[in-house]
């Protein structure tokens, strides 16, 4: 009778240091967390670094290839939900599939920690992160918004109306500010499907008012 093959002995210490990295770069950055310490948060021998992942640049590496792969999978979605829309049908499924994704969920949250530390302190890395996980999603933003105003996605008014769509979803993820903030105003928090819909419409209004200028 054939058995399932049992996980090696390698592979169990690779994932447990992939693990450990991607838990420790999002806290503390890419320059800040020894090699030393990602072998003993993975309970594994210091050389282990290099015999999977060839150095600590090779593992940051392969956590950045880890923080692409949601994010492409973010866009994918909301790909997917906007598929046979009109602009303003897609601008809002892309706005409510990011927004669980990004405020909602707190699955991927090391992914933003990890995109965080990257703008403080860049590595090698930056440019892959960039051009692989972030400028797909907005591309595929300005696409939406082009069609609202009726221009390329690579014009001035479009990119804009981007950056402003964009920002908007980030500006609502839940960080010790917009906490303090609250509590002084004491409002509760929105959910997500509240923020989506509010962002959707306050952006087609912006848009609108782009495009009559």
């Amino acid at each position: 009778m054939h058995r399932p093959a049992k996980p090696t002995a390698d592979h169990d210490t690779r994932a447990r240091l992939l693990d450990a990295a991607i838990r420790l770069f999002a806290e503390a950055g890419y320059k800040r967390v020894t090699v030393r310490a990602i072998c003993r948060a993975a309970h594994a021998n210091v050389a282990a670094v290099n015999y999977h992942f060839g150095d600590k640049l090779g593992l940051y590496r392969e956590v950045t290839e880890q923080a692409i792969a949601q994010m492409q999978e973010t866009t994918d979605l909301a790909v997917a939900a906007a598929a046979g829309g009109t602009p303003e049908e897609q601008l809002r499924a892309y706005v409510t599939v990011v927004t669980e994704r990004l405020v909602g969920s707190t699955v991927h949250e090391w992914v933003h920690r990890f995109i965080a530390r990257e703008m403080i302190d860049p590595t090698p890395v930056l440019a892959t992160l960039v051009d692989r996980g972030m400028r797909p999603r907005l591309d595929h933003l300005a696409t939406i918004v082009g069609a609202l105003l009726r221009l390329p996605p690579d014009d001035p008014k479009v990119m804009a109306s981007v950056t402003s769509v964009h920002s908007q979803i980030l500006l609502f993820r839940s960080n010790p500010i917009t906490q303090r903030l609250r509590a002084k105003s004491k409002t509760a928090a929105p959910s997500p499907a509240e923020i989506a819909a509010h962002i959707t419409s306050f952006s087609l209004a912006g848009i609108r008012a782009v495009g009559a200028v």
